[in-house]
């Protein structure tokens, strides 16, 4: 299988996105959303085979101090093969020269975040609007 990661946003199939999205449960993302955030981003990887979107990340930066990773998934038929290791490393490579780069994992994989060098925050806060989402990832 030969996957691609590249970064080139313009002409990306918004229907595959959101396939990879619903792949993984999360079904709240409309091809118009999907376009804000990430015309909204700075930093994007996008995991292509055969010109399919098969899986994806990506960033926002001020290209110096900080940076956020959101969003990285691969669809589920895809898993499991290193993937979402490649576009982190991708993302990560981009953000190289940033001193603090954040992310918060969905629960369970802390670990493969782990892997590839993020430790946990001891003063990080969040909020969110979605209470579930509150319950879930706030203390």
């Amino acid at each position: 299988m030969d996957i691609k990661i590249h970064s080139d946003f313009s002409n990306a199939n918004l229907d595959e996105m959101r396939e990879v999205y619903c792949s993984v449960g999360w079904t709240k993302h409309t091809n118009e959303i999907i376009k804000q955030v990430f015309e909204a981003s700075n930093v994007i990887a996008l995991a292509t085979v055969n010109g399919r979107i098969i899986g994806f990340g990506r960033g926002i930066s001020d290209g110096v101090f900080n940076a956020a990773i959101y969003d990285v998934v691969v669809h589920r038929d895809f898993q499991k093969q290193g993937i979402a290791k490649k576009i982190m490393e991708f993302l990560l490579d981009k953000l190289s020269n940033v001193s603090c780069v954040h992310l918060i994992s969905t629960t369970g994989n802390e670990e493969f975040y782990r892997k590839l060098g993020l430790k946990r925050v001891k003063t990080g806060m969040a909020r969110y609007l979605n209470h579930e989402l509150s319950d879930e990832y706030l203390e």
